[in-house]
Formats: C-alpha cells, sequence, structure tokens
C-alpha cells in the first residue's frame, strides 16, 4: 500500500509540473480538460464533460453512505511568470500564479488513491474538475449542469502563503469573503486649466469621492463587519493645461456577511452621487455583483478540521491570521446548494513559497499533495498507507 501511495504521489507532482508549463484561463481550458480526461481514463473512472471544459467523474456510485463531492478548480491568470523553476510556464502572459495546477493534481490523486480503494469507501463520491473560478463563475455553471446531483456534502481547499506549512484553518462560518465591483462616470465641463470657473472638475470630484467613500466601513458599518471598500483605478485622460470633461473611477468590494451588500452598495452611489453634485459634476455608478462569501457549515467543517488534524497533528490551527480572509472564491456557490466546508492550507516554509496568490513570483508548494490528499481520504473514508 506504501509503494502504491508513493508512486500516486510522486505521478501527481509530475503532473501538476505539466499543468504548470501550459496554463489557459478561464472558460479557455480546452487542452486542461483533455488532459484530466486522459488521467481519468487511464484510472478507469468515469465522468462525464460538465460546464464544458468542467469534468464530472464519480467512485461508488452504487454505495449506500453520504455522497460526498471533492473540487478542484483548474485555471491560470493572465500574468506573466517570474518564478525561476524548471518547469515553468511555456505560454507568454499567462501563469499558474494561485495553484490551481496544485488543486487539479491534488485531486487527480485523490481519485488515483480512492479508485484503489473503491470497494472499501462507505458512500459514493464525486470529483469536480472546475473551469473558471477566477471570477468566471465556473462553479455556478457547473451547478446548472448537474453537477450536484445527489451530492449530499461538499469539500473544497486553497494553498494559502500566509499559513506556514503544516497548519492550516477551517473555521465555522465565513472562511473567505465576498466580493463586488464599482464602476462610476463623473461628468463635468471641460475647459482651459487657467480658468478653473468656467470649469466644473471631475477631477476634483474623483480625489473627494475617494475620500469619502473611506467613511463607508470607518463610520457606516458596525465596527464588527468585515469589509472593504477601496478606489482602485482614476482615469481621467488630458492635458497638464486641461481639465478634461470626462472621469473612470472603479473599484472593489469585500464582505463577509451577505446581508451588507445592498447596504454597501447603496452607500457608494449615494455618496458618489452628492459628493459629485457638490462639485457640479454629475455621477453615474455601477455596482457589479461577483461571488458571495465561503460560509462553512459548522458539521461539515468540524469533520473537516478532525481530518486536518489526524494528518498534521495536534498543532495544526494556525492562529495568527485574521478570518475572514478578504479574498473570495466561487466555492460559495457549492455551500449556497449543499453542506460543506472550505479550508485554507499552508505552504510557507522559512523563505520559501511565500509570495502570495497572483503574484508573478508566485510557487505552489508540492509537499502540500499528500497532506490534502490524506485529508480527502479521510473525509471520504478510505483507508490509508501505514
Amino acid at each position: 500500500m506504501q509503494t502504491r501511495w508513493n508512486d500516486i504521489i510522486t505521478a501527481a507532482i509530475q503532473f501538476r509540473h505539466q499543468l504548470h508549463r501550459q496554463p489557459e484561463l478561464s472558460w479557455q481550458e480546452e487542452n486542461t480538460s483533455r488532459l484530466i480526461r486522459e488521467q481519468l481514463d487511464a484510472l478507469a473512472i468515469p465522468w462525464r464533460e460538465c460546464a464544458r471544459y468542467g469534468t464530472v467523474a464519480t467512485l461508488a456510485a452504487d454505495a449506500a453512505g453520504t455522497h460526498i463531492a471533492l473540487r478542484g478548480d483548474i485555471d491560470a491568470l493572465p500574468i506573466e511568470e517570474l518564478a525561476d523553476l524548471p518547469y515553468r510556464s511555456e505560454t507568454k502572459g499567462k501563469m499558474h500564479a494561485c495553484g490551481h495546477d496544485g488543486h487539479t493534481a491534488t485531486l487527480w490523486a485523490a481519485a488515483a488513491w480512492l479508485k484503489a480503494h473503491e470497494d472499501q469507501l462507505p458512500g459514493p463520491v464525486t470529483l469536480l474538475f472546475q473551469p473558471a473560478e477566477e471570477g468566471g463563475h465556473g462553479a455556478r455553471s457547473m451547478i446548472e449542469d448537474g453537477a450536484l446531483t445527489g451530492v449530499e456534502r461538499i469539500y473544497g481547499w486553497h494553498n494559502w502563503p500566509a499559513i506556514p506549512y503544516g497548519q492550516a484553518v477551517c473555521p465555522d462560518g465565513p472562511v473567505m469573503s465576498g466580493n463586488g465591483t464599482f464602476e462610476i462616470e463623473l461628468c463635468g465641463k471641460g475647459g482651459h486649466a487657467s480658468q478653473p470657473e468656467l470649469c466644473r472638475d471631475p477631477v476634483l470630484a474623483a480625489a473627494a469621492i475617494t475620500l469619502n467613500l473611506q467613511q463607508i466601513v470607518s463610520r457606516r458599518l458596525p465596527p464588527q463587519s468585515a469589509s472593504v471598500v477601496s478606489v482602485t483605478q482614476i482615469e481621467a485622460i488630458s492635458a497638464p493645461t486641461v481639465t478634461p470633461e470626462r472621469v473612470m473611477m472603479g473599484g472593489s468590494v469585500r464582505l463577509a456577511q451577505p446581508e451588507l451588500r445592498d447596504t454597501i452598495n447603496t452607500l457608494i452611489e449615494e455618496i458618489s452621487v452628492d459628493t459629485a453634485r457638490s462639485y457640479g459634476v454629475s455621477a453615474r455608478v455601477k455596482t457589479v455583483k461577483r461571488y458571495e462569501a465561503t460560509i462553512n457549515h459548522a458539521e461539515a467543517a468540524a469533520d473537516c478540521r478532525k481530518a486536518l488534524a489526524d494528518g498534521l497533528g495536534a498543532d495544526w490551527q494556525c492562529d495568527s491570521i485574521h478570518l475572514p480572509i478578504m479574498a473570495s472564491e466561487d466555492f460559495s456557490y457549492y455551500l449556497n446548494e449543499v453542506p460543506g466546508a472550505f479550508a485554507l492550507i499552508g505552504m510557507a516554509r522559512e523563505d520559501n513559497f511565500q509570495a502570495p496568490c497572483h503574484s508573478p513570483h508566485y510557487r505552489f508548494n508540492d509537499d502540500l499533495i499528500p497532506v490534502v490528499v490524506t485529508m480527502f481520504a479521510r473525509l471520504c473514508g478510505a483507508p490509508m498507507p501505514k
């Protein structure tokens, strides 16, 4: 059994490196899905296409116990890789900067181990290889295509460079935040910079709006709420002596409590419109909902914590990270449909594997693969190597 385990982990690392060389963006994962399906065929695991580039495979379909789903996301990001790796991205401007290649390889390794012990699984296990997590709402499309049919509980995870290797978090309640974006168009009256009295300056209004939006979190929401409102873009195309007619602003919202979304979006619009009016400028505000908060179900989270403790030891819990983290995940779609839990599992080792997700210097720690396969196996009731 130990030899089989070692072979699976070695093959998973090789598969991960193969995926890393050829990253594909959300809703473009044609080759990635082909490779996943070839690997499943080699294991004699039946699968079906789901949401085009997604793949759903099921083991022990007739077992009588709880039907568990395990998810791995497969897409990459539009980032030029700067990490010096022997298997670095071969596609200019694209890289696996969030470790989804690691998530995919880990789910394949779990599939291989569970397949080897399929007759011992107490209940069915569905494997979800999901496209388009990076803003593409891939989980929603998978659900719409029946990915959760029959599923009673679901588990997922994300590598997290801010947590030391050997530690993890899996709380009851919110683990990651919901998110959204906003866009503000300011229309004023352009003219010569030497004649401000004849202009209505949208640049000045943009500066005031940027400052005034900070009162949403600091003064308009309960201090116990975990929320962020950030202006991240101001575009005022002009010249040194010209007051422009138009300014475009944009930004991001993060929130741990879904019920705050409408309040935050309303305040963004009210503050922007009222501030602009005070400068003689008009404002048009558009808010876009992206993902909801990823909120763990207590019973499933407790089972996940037990599996982590069994695999990592008594000191597995990371107490230094503030939860929920303000990043977002479309795993929230699954947790809105069926009970489940999502874990953040650390991978930092001394000075290695600490570049954050979405950094061009990001590196995935392959030592996470056996850790997470062990967690998945325990959650599914499979035997472990001695």
